[in-house]
């Protein structure tokens, strides 16, 4: 509860096909584009804290004139500090020229950043450096326009090693083992030699080197050169890419695990991580937008045209669940609904547990990321009440007016148990003060719980259980509840993840301690950890390629109940006073509510990609070792 889990990352892309004339004269504005790509990266700041990025590519410029700019940032409030960075560029030229604004052609034509094709990206690092060298978007420089290449993307690759080795073999040195970079190079290198060889051919056709420049723009086909780029990738990945001359792409990994919607009509070409970011900065209805099939790739030509090409064979489609839980904006028509249903689900186990005294237990949610789960529950508790009331109404003949006025005032008791404190941030990096900031950052509701009371309170997810443990319940505990009941709308997360999202390490996990713990209450933790140790080993040593996750079997002889007990053991610490329980979402009630998001990995331990599992022993390993690395 209030762990902090960070995601990487979201893109957006705009492509004008008109002139920047058409829009100022339309929308009043030459920064139209600019002011476009703010909202669009300031609407998916859900997903960037650590760094920010935004790369342009002018139209049409004349040799020795600049038409590539980028800029980055790495400060606390990046996005901001990247669009502060271009208004003082434009301010600065409108001391020279004060009508500039009013003529969009000479604007592009003497500031930076002003351009037609535009890639922002903003940052949530899973693992690693946080400096401005790590953020996006990379830019691969050449005095070829065609071979000038943008890359900014939400991935990771499981593989990075292997593909950089096949860069070394290509006969390439890359400056280090990032998947941007590596994925980058390797886009790079057949751009290369695509290039290469049409301006070869077109030499033999008799065109001069000046001619042959426009004629390899046509020419290029980028559906061919991210075929062979991507053909080994094993990963989450949404990448996203410029080239000089003015041509774009955005590539979807095969499996779908990384989320991109897209809009296109004669002005605009824009995509995006979010639905809702393109809905509200557009203007656009929900049907609109469509989203990008798995293993395919969008790409836009200068001249305007979009089209839609398959790049790698889709397999079994195993989107993200974990986006549609907590990290997408919960605006999106699909992912409100859904968060609505893991609440819902969750009504009846909870009903068990308070053993359906409904009028001693109060229901509320800690952090406001789950209030659209709590609702869902809510509403579960309505029905359920309206059934009671049918079933009374139905089966009893005689009723006196106390006893319609008792069952009249059956109701879910609803209450703001705890407001956050506008004053004070949550988002800390040193999770010592994070701890201790978070028992402060809430003001709790004093006097609405008695001490006859469950206090229900649902979560998006419990991760670490760290600051549920040592902030979060004894806050609550002050209240005076006889129980606490606390409710993730997630299963059980027992599993690392390796394609996105930073839940790297086996020990941090709530769960994975805790079945630990029930091994050592058996009397085989030793032994079954030394098995899976062992198993693991020889799995990536062998180099088997589809290998098994032999971690699920530490899990095997527990039940998912058995496991939530022990959590609620390890969470109850000795100044608690009221009883604690921990109610996890099943994993059956969580594909019923995101029925087109099946990626439960992190849940289950089924990895989409053979790297997913050869993540999970590597993680083991390192558990085993004591090796604090990461295991991707």
């Amino acid at each position: 509860m209030s762990d902090a889990i960070k995601h990487e990352c979201g893109i957006a892309l705009l492509q004008l096909k008109k002139p920047l004339s058409y829009y100022y004269e339309k929308y009043g504005s030459s920064l139209y584009g600019i002011n476009k790509m703010y909202l669009l990266m300031e609407k998916q700041h859900n997903r960037g804290q650590d760094g920010a990025g935004f790369a342009s590519i002018k139209y049409n410029m004349s040799p020795g004139h600049r038409y590539i700019s980028r800029v980055r940032s790495a400060k606390s409030q990046p996005i901001q500090h990247i669009f502060k960075t271009i208004k003082d560029r434009i301010q600065k030229q409108l001391e020279i020229s004060p009508n500039l604004l009013s003529h969009p052609e000479q604007l592009k034509q003497e500031v930076p950043y002003i351009g037609e094709l535009m890639l922002g990206h903003v940052r949530y690092g899973t693992f690693g450096k946080n400096s401005i060298e790590s953020v996006h978007p990379f830019l691969r420089q050449n005095n070829w326009m065609h071979r000038n290449l943008i890359v900014a993307g939400n991935f990771n690759l499981t593989n990075v090693n292997e593909l950089f080795d096949n860069l070394v073999d290509l006969g390439q040195h890359p400056k280090e083992r990032a998947d941007t970079v590596t994925v980058m190079e390797k886009i790079g290198h057949f751009l290369d030699d695509a290039v290469a060889k049409i301006y070869k051919n077109l030499r033999r056709e008799g065109y001069t080197k000046a001619e042959a420049s426009p004629l390899i723009a046509e020419r290029l086909k980028l559906s061919k050169i991210l075929r062979k780029a991507s053909k080994n990738w094993d990963g989450g990945y949404a990448v996203a890419g410029l080239l000089g001359h003015g041509d774009s792409f955005v590539l979807r990994d095969p499996i779908g695990i990384r989320p991109v919607y897209y809009y296109s009509d004669d002005e605009v070409v824009v995509v995006a991580s979010e639905r809702p970011a393109i809905q509200t900065v557009f203007n656009i209805s929900y049907e609109k937008i469509r989203e990008l099939e798995p293993g395919h790739a969008l790409i836009t030509k200068k001249a305007g045209e979009t089209v839609i090409k398959k790049i790698l064979e889709p397999h079994e489609k195993k989107s993200c669940s974990f986006e549609r839980i907590y990290f997408s904006r919960g605006g999106d028509f699909e992912i409100y609904q859904e968060r609505k249903d893991l609440g819902k689900a969750l009504f009846p186990l909870v009903n068990k547990s308070i053993d359906g005294d409904l009028e001693n237990t109060v229901f509320s949610f800690i952090p406001n990321t789950a209030e659209t789960s709590f609702y869902g529950m809510v509403g579960a508790v309505q029905d359920h009440v309206k059934k009671i009331l049918t079933e009374k109404l139905n089966n009893s003949k005689d009723l006196n007016k106390e006893e319609i006025t008792k069952m009249l005032n059956l109701k879910p008791r609803i209450e703001k148990i705890a407001i956050k404190d506008a004053k004070l941030r949550t988002f800390i990096t040193d999770d010592n003060d994070r701890d201790d900031l978070v028992a402060h950052v809430y003001d709790i509701t004093y006097g609405v719980v008695r001490k006859t009371d469950n206090l229900v309170i649902i979560d998006d997810s419990i991760v670490r259980g760290t600051t549920l443990q040592k902030s979060i319940l004894r806050m609550l505990d002050r209240l005076g509840p006889k129980k606490i009941i606390v409710v993730s709308s997630a299963p059980q997360i027992r599993y690392p993840d390796c394609y996105g999202i930073d839940m790297a390490k086996l020990e941090e996990f709530i769960a994975f301690r805790a079945v630990l713990a029930l091994h050592d209450d058996k009397g085989t933790k030793e032994k079954i950890i030394e098995e899976v140790y062992q198993k693991c080993k020889t799995s990536l040593a062998d180099k088997i390629e589809a290998p098994e996750n032999h971690v699920k079997s530490i899990y095997d002889p527990f039940t998912d109940k058995e496991v939530s007990e022990k959590i609620a053991e390890i969470l109850k610490l000795d100044n608690i006073n009221a009883k604690v329980e921990v109610i996890f979402q099943t994993v059956k009630g969580l594909r019923r509510a995101c029925p087109k998001n099946l990626g439960d990995w992190y849940f289950t331990g089924n990895y989409p990609t053979p790297g997913g599992c050869r993540v999970v022993n590597q993680a083991f390993i390192n558990f085993v070792e004591k090796n604090n690395r990461r295991a991707y």
